[in-house]
């Protein structure tokens, strides 16, 4: 028998106290906590429920009876629609604050093991244009404000450029200026969407799998230099150059043009083939004296500013003298192992894909760095006592993974190696928690130190420095 479906309660005049997890604030009623999106401490607000938990509620807000003291102005037409940046309407200190609890919160009660004091956080100082990649979607069938619902049909165009609106799949926001990477994003965005407008291609429809314009790519160096990767669904050679010329033509900041013709049911390119139209087929980021290849599929920190900041803690928590053997775990293009090398006796870097490891190969290479080495391979499987008596134990191993964490085999793995101080680099202090609490009955946490990437948005990095126990 299906469940019956209770009305959902309306909560009244509640007060906001604090800020929460996934960029939501919350309050307190009835013993119950609850989150609310886009609302401030300070606030008092209307929230109705949409969910129900035995310990939670979550909802959205009605009515604002009072706005908070510390709420500021959003900057964007977009805030509270498009998802990103959900923390506009915080000021930028306030966001430190809470940022700085999430460490805290996450290491001493999910990791439960001592801690020393954990270091203010590293502020971005761009707040504003800070990326160097964004990624848009076409629709056929974009998301409507409420303003265009209540136009004629007739009035609408439903086409769009933008991002997917949380929660649903197929539904895109029209996005007209973003704040995230440099004006020069928005000026060929908005271009490579009239040219398509004017000379009727076809957007993409999400649901069905049809229709020319798929995805654009836009990727950019501190030099201003700018990559543009264009995403076809269809095959139409004659429209596919016609709208690379005029961009070509358009654009002189554009050093590499490329495409992809992607009918795959999801929007990944990573296996399929990109094609150079004009100009270079990578980009070079500089760090320090480094050059790095930034090519279409290579990952490269999305703050460029910010990722010299942290890969400066990791290299001063590693402390090398010269004479350590190194391993850069889930290492990507090679960007911190070649960024410590000339610190270092050898630097092994593993992972896993393929493709990132010649890049980090060829890093290496342009940078006339060979006491690096790289290899391809899951982690949990490579890291065994043979491939230690190959390459030599570490002495050191900097550990940079992806959001779910390591291992449980590659936590292991380390704790056999015996390496005499870890840095574990995070972009989820609470898996990291969780893998320090693994690693404490052999390891001693030394030093904390978060790095703000992202203004606006509740993320953080986290760097921890670990020493062996004696």
């Amino acid at each position: 028998m299906a469940r019956k479906n209770r009305k959902k309660p309306l909560l009244e005049q509640v007060e906001i106290t604090d800020i929460g997890a996934e960029g939501k604030s919350l309050a307190r009623v009835e013993n119950k906590v609850v989150f609310a999106p886009y609302t401030a401490p300070g606030d008092i607000v209307d929230i109705q429920v949409t969910r129900k938990r035995k310990n939670f509620l979550e909802g959205y807000v009605t009515q604002f009876h009072k706005h908070s003291d510390i709420r500021t102005e959003p900057f964007c037409e977009h805030f509270g629609t498009c998802g990103g940046c959900k923390w506009q309407h915080i000021p930028y200190s306030e966001q430190i604050k809470a940022k700085h609890q999430q460490v805290v919160d996450n290491l001493s009660r999910i990791g439960k093991i001592p801690l020393p004091e954990i270091k203010p956080i590293l502020g971005s100082e761009k707040t504003k244009y800070y990326r160097n990649k964004l990624e848009f979607t076409f629709s056929n069938k974009r998301w409507l404000p409420k303003e265009e619902m209540d136009q004629e049909q007739s009035q609408k165009s439903l086409n769009g450029l933008g991002f997917h609106v949380p929660k649903m799949f197929d539904k895109v926001l029209n996005i007209n200026n973003c704040y995230l990477q440099d004006d020069i994003s928005n000026k060929i965005r908005n271009e490579v969407k009239e040219f398509s407008l004017k000379h009727d291609y076809t957007f993409f429809d999400i649901r069905n799998h049809h229709g020319l314009m798929r995805n654009l790519i836009l990727r950019n160096t501190q030099k201003g230099t700018w990559m543009v990767i264009v995403v076809f669904y269809e095959d139409d050679e004659e429209k596919r150059t016609a709208l690379l010329e005029h961009l070509k033509n358009k654009f002189s900041e554009i050093t590499s043009l490329n495409y992809v013709v992607n009918q795959k049911p999801n929007d990944s390119i990573a296996d399929q083939e990109v094609i150079n139209y004009s100009g270079d087929d990578h980009l070079l980021e500089e760090m320090e004296d480094l050059r790095f290849k930034v090519g279409p599929k290579s990952f490269y920190q999305t703050n460029s500013d910010q990722a010299y900041e942290l890969y400066k803690v990791a290299r001063n928590f590693a402390n090398l003298q010269g004479n350590e053997v190194v391993y850069d775990l889930y290492t990507g293009t090679g960007t911190i192992a070649n960024f410590v090398a000339k610190k270092a006796q050898k630097v092994i870097g593993i992972e896993y894909i393929e493709e990132a490891v010649e890049d980090a190969k060829e890093n290496s290479k342009i940078n006339g760095i060979d006491n690096t080495s790289f290899f391809a391979g899951d982690m949990k499987d490579l890291l065994k006592p043979d491939f230690f008596s190959e390459h030599g134990t570490p002495d050191v191993i900097i550990t940079d993974p992806p959001r779910a964490g390591m291992h449980g085999d590659v936590v292991q793995s380390i704790i056999n190696s015996r390496a005499q101080k870890i840095v574990y680099i995070s972009c989820n202090p609470a898996t990291q928690a969780r893998d320090l609490e693994l690693l404490h009955p052999h390891y001693k946490v030394k030093e904390i130190q978060p790095v703000d990437m992202f203004p606006h948005t509740h993320h953080i990095e986290n760097v921890v420095l670990l020493e062996k126990n004696t």
